[in-house]
């Protein structure tokens, strides 16, 4: 696993949950997209993460942040885990074992979740 991407796990969504981008409870909230993005983004890298070795549940404490951070209702909280597993099963289908595209997937996923984390809190914070 590239040193730069691990080191960056810390970073990824911290950024987004404590830049002072306020829970917004609509649906319609302007990051909605960017915040379902993301949560499919943090279940492709549970599985993908583990599958090349890195043992443990970081990606699915890191979605669990979010869902407390944004605090959704029921229906939202559905989209959120749905997004989730989707992102998770898509690459458990894929992948059954860590591949050299498995390891550029997570490098293209790591990036895709920093640049979505940094535009978000960029767009959308205090």
């Amino acid at each position: 696993m590239n040193v730069l991407a691990t080191r960056l796990i810390p970073l990824f969504l911290g950024a987004l949950l404590f830049t002072g981008v306020p829970a917004a409870r609509a649906a319609e909230s302007p990051f909605e997209g960017q915040l379902i993005r993301l949560a499919e983004i943090l279940g492709s890298l549970h599985y993908l993460r583990n599958l090349c070795g890195e043992s443990g549940y970081e990606w699915r404490d890191r979605m669990q942040a979010l869902l407390e951070a944004e605090d959704p209702d029921d229906t939202r909280r559905a989209r959120f885990v749905a997004s989730f597993n989707h992102g998770y099963r898509t690459f458990e289908g894929t992948y059954a074992t860590c591949t050299d595209s498995a390891i550029e997937a997570i490098d293209r996923y790591m990036k895709e979740g920093e640049a979505l984390t940094r535009d978000t809190a960029t767009r959308f914070g205090n």
